[in-house]
């Protein structure tokens, strides 16, 4: 029996929790209240094939073509063939998806060739599934560490690891582990404007960085088109546009037929930079989704939660449209894998958004996120217990030959701690330098700016830091490491976008992998 410790509640760490507690001794770190991730709040739903007019190598092809040229396919076609069977599980597990007529429903989203995408309660299915895998944890054999926060992936002398550090309200521990499996998401607090919650600073890919696992795709980095342009930022899911609803500029007019055939449903990266110059061609002010011609008794149905959050902001979808804009969403990029979740650190794995083992390529396939962490966290628990390859190294590398490999400075903690002359690091203005000049359009001026600005800073000193502390010392290392792939990456190429680079060039399909020195 070995002793696992998952760090992450979100849909990846909850699976990976429940199914080693049946053969393992599993502890769960969470540094908020278990279920607080993006998967609560994912509206949109899961894609898989689940009707006779879809095919598994459609759903493929769908995925390699929104990936921009970047996808590793062997990752791809081993995300979408176990994608029924990992629908059943999650039914197994509780999961209610809608049905109609006893059918399970399907809806259309942006980049797909099929109606495929599942949902719970409308627009909810990321708190459907949530909260089944909560409960299902709670009746599980599994240790729960609430409010705790994962510090340090502790190696022995062979650097295979050996325990996790945590810290919570009573001090610093060690928890002894034979296998660390990081589910901590993204890091959407890297920006000023983001869809997702205040837990996602990226906790997970610090800690493999600092532990010298290799990371990858790190520039990569998806914009959902489609945020409510108020404070917070609220996602308006892809699926309106899918049911219909389109986007107009403050003339009323639709501008995206112009930027692609496929308009409103064009992959994520597209419509998310057709809205943004639309948006600077205006002045600045946000365009519009207009879902009027839905009207309101379908609206209310089809997206209860969505209608329910525009009503207490003073907006009515179905009555006027409403203004949106891209928001940070989904990091393609993070801790390099090979197709079972192992990293390049014997005993650590990388499961759902954390990790990256070449599914998604430049810009991931709407509603392939939950099926990729449910998929992930499977295929880990089919060797969690077994040696690590002798001589292990990741074929996506072998298959991709990285087209840069840059290795970060190697500060220790104290250096990094009490480096003269540097100012400790804000959040705010990080996630504004970083909207600024690394978000939806950069170039090699603005991506040198941040990244000497960047330099200049430093984390609050270890020993006094509270949680939010050690988030914002996550968010420095992982906005350098961005900083630094994105320019290396003389290219444009999904989600990645240079003004100075405009073109894609086909003999850069090929990953750029960032380590510690």
């Amino acid at each position: 029996m070995a002793k696992v410790v998952v760090v992450g509640s979100g849909i990846a760490g909850l699976v990976t929790a429940v199914r080693a507690s049946a053969e393992h001794e599993v502890t769960l770190v969470t540094k908020d209240v278990l279920g607080e991730s993006n998967t609560h709040y994912a509206q949109g739903g899961i894609a898989a094939v689940t009707s006779t007019d879809d095919t598994i190598a459609e759903h493929i092809a769908d995925t390699l073509v929104a990936g921009a040229g970047l996808c590793w396919q062997p990752a791809v076609e081993m995300l979408c063939e176990h994608g029924p069977e990992s629908l059943n599980e999650l039914i197994q597990f509780g999961v209610d998806f809608d049905r109609k007529q006893g059918e399970l429903s399907r809806g259309l989203e942006a980049a797909h060739s099929h109606a495929r995408i599942l949902h719970v309660g409308g627009d909810a299915t990321g708190a459907g599934i949530s909260n089944a895998l909560v409960q299902t944890v709670k009746a599980a054999n599994v240790r729960i560490l609430e409010y705790t926060l994962a510090t340090e992936v502790m190696l022995d002398d062979a650097g295979e690891v050996n325990g996790l550090e945590i810290y919570s309200s009573d001090g610093m521990h060690v928890i002894p582990a034979d296998v660390v499996v990081l589910a901590s998401g993204g890091a959407g607090q890297l920006f000023r404007h983001t869809t997702n919650p205040a837990v996602t600073t990226g906790d997970g890919i610090a800690l493999a960085y600092r532990a010298k696992a290799l990371l990858t795709d790190l520039e990569f980095y998806q914009f959902h088109p489609t945020a409510l342009a108020v404070p917070g930022s609220f996602l308006i899911s892809e699926a309106v546009r899918g049911e219909g609803a389109v986007l107009i500029n403050n003339k009323g007019e639709r501008f995206m037929q112009r930027v692609h055939p496929l308009a409103e449903l064009a992959p994520r990266d597209v419509v998310a930079r057709g809205i943004q110059q639309e948006m600077m061609a205006q002045g600045g002010d946000p365009v519009l989704l207009d879902a009027t011609a839905l009207g309101e008794e379908f609206l209310n149905h089809r997206f209860p939660s969505i209608m329910a959050y525009c009503r207490k902001v003073g907006l009515n979808m179905a009555a006027k449209p409403i203004p949106v804009t891209p928001a940070a969403h989904y990091w393609m990029g993070g801790v390099a894998t090979d197709l079972f979740g192992r990293t390049t650190v014997p005993g650590l794995f990388a499961v759902g958004e954390v990790g990256c083992n070449g599914a998604h390529g430049a810009n991931r396939l709407a509603s392939n996120s939950l099926l990729e962490s449910i998929v992930s966290a499977d295929r880990a628990i089919e060797v969690l217990d077994q040696p690590w390859p002798e001589g292990f190294a990741l074929d996506r590398l072998k298959d991709q030959p990285p087209l840069a490999t840059i290795e970060m400075p190697s500060i220790s903690r104290m250096e990094e701690d009490l480096q003269p002359g540097k100012h400790v690091v804000d959040r705010v203005e990080l996630q504004t330098l970083m909207w600024d000049l690394v978000g939806l359009a950069r170039d090699h001026d603005g991506l040198t700016a941040a990244q000497n600005e960047l330099n200049l800073w430093r984390p609050v000193a270890r020993a006094s830091r509270t949680f939010a502390d050690f988030e914002d010392a996550n968010l420095l290392r992982l906005a350098r490491a961005m900083v630094a792939a994105a320019l290396a990456r003389l290219e444009s190429r999904g989600a990645h976008y240079r003004l100075d680079h405009p073109e894609t060039n086909p003999d850069f399909a090929r990953p750029i992998v960032v380590k510690k020195a």
